[in-house]
């Protein structure tokens, strides 16, 4: 292993981005270009990966995104910016395809592909490059960084250190599977996979007699959707399980999706953090419930097997959670059910688990430990991050660590959602530059989350709320 030079020692860095997701992807291209006077931004982006892709595990044919294409990297903040979706599609003699086809909602691959055009265009983006430290130079008033540079089979080749006057977070979520069922993903030689490998292992996972399917959002749907498309009919063998109370569809209505709006995003931020933390759980259904159209398309298979008479081998069963699993009979899985409703319970025995149970925040608490010490914590020791999607750091550290996919706790259902990608890579911008290379609007939304405005535009007309003081 050798040492990397480091060119950057006298010139630092205006900005390093760890991890390139959909979300540090989206900063690096507003970033691009923009002015930190007198010359542009100075950047750099680092990632493990050896290239880019978007949860390829789930590209299933015909899956759509769950926000409409304006929401890709840059559009929503700055329209006529090189790296728009729309002009992916010019740049591939595509657009008056696309116009014909009259799609708003565009499939998930043709999404890993625009952003796939993009990476491989954007300077500044090192891929093979892992960061194992952050650290705060006192003495030089910089962010030091160490990586490892990986070579193609991803082991250490090489290791080197960068500096920096800002840092941005995008280090993305990664598979969460509850308790109960880890014993089954520890377990050698039985087929249970989370949602995120599904494509991975699909061909392995059709051949088995007996699948389960755990889990009630989309991914959890899409996946029931393909294998009972797979299956011959009347010997489909599958069940389909979720602990919610129902397979209820996504929020979608027009004034639900404000939810997704800076205005929200603001309002949220403002509340206190008990009130915050009670909320999030009950909101499962903007972010966690399944597409409507996949809901109808479920139902339609289903329907279709009924036809000739008799129903499609098929269990779903909502209100269900799993207490525990695990091997029996050495090839096979056993699964203890409880209905939370009838207060009843009872044994599953399948041959094959498909783990659709989301994802979690990756913990910033590994690759930030060199900054545990400057960090400000709430009552939950989670980082607290202000309105600018900044960590709140002693004051003795004078650069910034922005997070992108961190801030759930603090700003609410909107932190996940592509929809706001652009905006919060805008404030980002807009805060580090000191400047406004990207305006923002002052108003987004029609509904007005709380009796004080979280914008501050007021109407001109219409009636005066007045506070009053609690009594």
């Amino acid at each position: 292993m050798t040492d990397l030079p480091t060119p950057d020692t006298d010139q630092p860095h205006d900005l390093i981005g760890i991890g390139i997701g959909p979300f540090n992807l989206s900063l690096a291209a507003l970033a691009h270009g923009v002015p930190a006077n007198p010359h542009p931004l100075n950047t750099a982006f680092y990632e493990q990966r050896p290239t880019f892709h978007w949860h390829p595990g789930l590209l299933i044919d015909g899956a759509s995104l769950q926000v409409p294409f304006l929401a890709d990297l840059v559009t929503l903040a700055d329209p006529t910016n090189p790296w728009t979706f729309l002009n992916y599609l010019r740049s591939r003699d595509r657009l008056f395809p696309f116009y014909f086809a009259e799609r708003f909602h565009i499939q998930r691959a043709e999404y890993d592909a625009y952003c796939r055009w993009v990476t491989d265009q954007l300077p500044g983006l090192h891929f093979s490059h892992q960061v194992d430290a952050v650290r705060w130079n006192n003495r030089r008033g910089l962010f030091e960084i160490d990586f490892t540079q990986l070579d193609n089979e991803g082991e250490a080749e090489a290791l080197g250190r960068a500096h920096t006057r800002n840092i941005a977070l995008g280090i993305g979520t990664e598979p969460h599977i509850p308790e109960p069922l880890r014993p089954l993903t520890e377990a050698e030689n039985l087929p249970v996979i989370h949602s995120a490998d599904y494509l991975h292992h699909r061909q392995e996972l059709l051949k088995a007699p007996h699948i389960t399917v755990i889990g009630s959002g989309q991914s959890g749907a899409e996946i029931f959707l393909d294998l009972l498309r797979a299956r011959p009919t009347g010997h489909e063998n599958l069940h389909w399980l979720a602990r919610t109370q129902a397979f209820a569809p996504m929020e979608y209505s027009k004034l639900g999706l404000e939810h997704f709006t800076p205005d929200y995003s603001r309002y949220f931020h403002a509340l206190p953090e008990p009130v915050r933390d009670e909320l999030v759980p009950h909101q499962w259904q903007l972010h966690k419930g399944i597409d409507a159209d996949t809901i109808a398309a479920i139902h339609d298979e289903l329907y279709r097997r009924t036809l000739h008479g008799g129903w499609p081998d098929t269990t779903l069963t909502p209100g269900v959670c799993v207490r525990t699993a695990g091997r029996v009979a050495n090839t096979r899985i056993e699964l203890h059910l409880e209905h939370t409703q009838q207060n009843t319970r009872t044994r599953l025995t399948t041959d094959a688990v498909i783990l659709a149970t989301g994802y979690r925040e990756r913990s910033l608490d590994r690759i930030l430990s060199g900054l545990d010490p400057y960090m400000h914590r709430d009552a939950s020791q989670r980082p607290r991050i202000d309105d600018r999607f900044r960590l709140v750091l002693d004051p003795t550290v004078t650069g910034n660590v922005y997070v992108q996919n961190a801030e759930r706790h603090t700003h609410g259902v909107g932190a996940p959602d592509l929809g706001l990608a652009a905006w919060r890579s805008a404030t980002i911008l807009n805060d580090l530059t000191g400047t406004n290379p990207y305006p923002l609007p002052e108003r987004t939304a029609f509904t007005t989350f709380g009796l004080t405005p979280q914008h501050p535009h007021v109407p001109t007309q219409g009636p005066d709320l007045i506070p009053l003081s609690a009594t």
